[in-house]
């Protein structure tokens, strides 16, 4: 058996022949575009990936600048967490959701949405207000970060699990489906020829008997037709010539008497 790969089961025939010139062309449609849904796939997932360690740098940073205040709060004002239990009343801050298509893969994506209000208004008031309204900020800061760093990081999960499935479609498409087919169109062209070249033997054969066979009907009729020419008699004269080379008028035969 020629060819790279197994070719398929498939009785030689035109209409196979045709049927399997289309699951080619099919298949090849589909890796060119599995092939750009990959590149594509893999160029956003790039920029994420950049995305995604900017944001992690960032979120060492503002975490650092966030202990760092709520440690200046604590030697301000001392244990405030009381003081932020009670006037917690209802969330600051509210996470959306909303989806992000790239090349027919649903990206999630969040987004923080902070809600205007009067909250901690009131602590820090006696001493340290300003260390608290700075460590207020730097959290803000820090959980708008951890929420775009949420999303980069699920963005990028979902990426890297699509490009991987995409790869090995793309690869089996590539090197299965494509070369056995190729080697299936392969075998049956060479099938067909050998079913023509047979086809035409067969045909030159018949031809051939059929001449030997008229040539001997042709003989044999022949043969028949010299055998009736031979036996029919050749018919006497009806008046034979007298000796001599005379006139019959002027013959002189015995008189007949009736």
């Amino acid at each position: 058996m020629s060819g790279t790969g197994p070719r398929e089961n498939i009785f030689p025939t035109r209409m196979a022949l045709t049927n399997t010139k289309l699951r080619l062309k099919g298949a090849q449609t589909g890796y060119s575009l599995l092939a750009k849904k990959r590149d594509a796939l893999t160029t956003r997932f790039r920029a994420i990936l950049r995305r995604v360690d900017e944001a992690k740098r960032k979120m060492g940073r503002v975490m650092q600048l966030a202990s760092f205040s709520l440690a200046e709060v604590t030697y301000a004002t001392g244990d405030i967490s009381y003081l932020v239990q009670e006037q917690a009343k209802s969330a600051s801050f509210k996470v959306k959701a909303k989806q992000e298509n790239v090349s027919g893969v649903i990206l999630p994506a969040f987004e923080v949405d902070r809600v205007p209000g009067s909250d901690f208004n009131l602590t820090g008031l006696g001493r340290g207000g300003q260390q608290v309204l700075r460590s207020k900020e730097v959290y803000a800061k820090a959980v708008e970060t951890l929420v775009e760093l949420a999303s980069l990081q699920t963005a990028f999960m979902i990426l890297d699990e699509v490009i991987r499935a995409t790869n090995r479609r793309v690869n089996a498409i590539e090197h299965v489906i494509i070369p056995r087919l190729d080697n299936t169109i392969k075998y049956i062209i060479s099938e067909l020829d050998e079913m023509d070249r047979e086809e035409f033997f067969r045909l030159k054969k018949v031809q051939g008997k059929k001449k030997r066979d008229a040539e001997a009907a042709e003989a044999q009729r022949k043969a028949l037709a010299d055998a009736e020419d031979a036996s029919v008699p050749v018919p006497e004269p009806f008046f034979e010539e007298a000796s001599g080379g005379g006139d019959l008028l002027s013959s002189k035969d015995e008189d007949v008497i009736f």
